[in-house]
């Protein structure tokens, strides 16, 4: 539902279970003050705000846009007034809500403490489950632990110009999601022909054989829109952890499980078979220029 922009839109920022770490990512946004100019900030629990949180939390307040930090546990309370109810007479109120974060969209990483309870907003996991169901229309997920500064930057602009935001079927905006982390790592030509790295912090060889990255199924434009506009995880020598996607957490998370040798998990869209055959082919090729230091002042052929 388009904005009628005769007035800034009003942005409320409720959390639930949460470490902040949306909020902290959110403030790294190059053109922060900018955005933050074209909208009334309702509540914040840092940023200074038109209604305090007692006000907030007496359902005395309004918002176009809500935006919901954390993972929604049903029994969590702020000053003996259960968060469930915030949410539920906010969510109503808002023509646009943003599940912020994996937790927020899928329930995520403090999932952990309650599982028999605590969700996402409209996803336990990949299960269509959650406290904002009915209002399912309404959400956007921006999942990512923590979700990236500009992600958000994007979907608000889009909200704030009148712009349809196409989704996936995890209510994610397949222009920030459709690719994935995969897509502009600097260490492609490693994985193509199955150059893998032993240790973290280099800048040559490929994470996804043995330090347990994800990046080549997980839906994320980490290595198209860099962090700090500067890099990413896997430019700096670390596996992507696949924070976007429903199912993480996971265990083992510097470790890529195998069965007999083999990755359990290959690459999005690609069959087991296939992938066999690729690899007993790229792995019978030496390429000497892969095999050394970027930075040799050496030759290589």
């Amino acid at each position: 539902m388009p904005l009628k922009l005769e007035a800034k839109p009003r942005l409320l920022w409720l959390q639930g279970v949460t470490c902040n770490g949306n909020t902290h990512s959110f403030f790294n946004l190059p053109y922060l003050p900018q955005l933050l100019d074209k909208l009334e900030i309702v509540y914040h629990p840092t940023l200074k705000g038109s209604a305090n949180f007692d006000d907030v939390l007496s359902c005395k307040s309004s918002c176009d846009i809500l935006i919901f930090e954390g993972t929604f546990d049903p029994l969590l309370k702020r000053n003996a007034k259960l968060m469930s109810e915030v949410l539920d007479f906010y969510s109503h109120k808002a023509k646009y809500i943003i599940g912020l974060g994996s937790c927020a969209s899928f329930g995520g990483m403090f999932k952990a403490s309650a599982p028999e309870r605590n969700t996402g907003l409209i996803f336990n996991e990949s299960l269509a489950q959650g406290p904002l169901l009915s209002l399912a229309s309404k959400v956007i997920n921006l999942s990512g632990c923590p979700s990236h500064p500009e992600w958000l930057g994007f979907t608000l602009n889009m909200i704030l110009q009148g712009q349809k935001i196409e989704i996936d079927e995890l209510h994610r905006p397949v222009e920030l999601y459709s690719n994935l982390a995969h897509h502009g790592c600097t260490r492609n030509e490693y994985f193509e022909w199955k150059v893998d790295v032993k240790e973290f912090g280099l800048k040559e060889g490929c994470l996804f054989y043995a330090q347990g990255c994800r990046g080549p199924m997980t839906h994320a434009s980490c290595n198209k829109i860099l962090w700090n506009e500067v890099s990413s995880k896997t430019r700096v020598g670390t596996p992507c952890f696949g924070c976007t996607e429903p199912d993480f957490p996971r265990s083992n998370l510097f470790t890529t499980k195998k069965n007999m040798s083999i990755p359990q998990d290959v690459p999005l869209g690609v069959s087991k078979r296939s992938y066999l055959t690729l690899t007993g082919i790229a792995k019978s090729f030496h390429i000497k220029r892969l095999e050394g230091k970027l930075f040799d002042t050496k030759k290589t052929d």
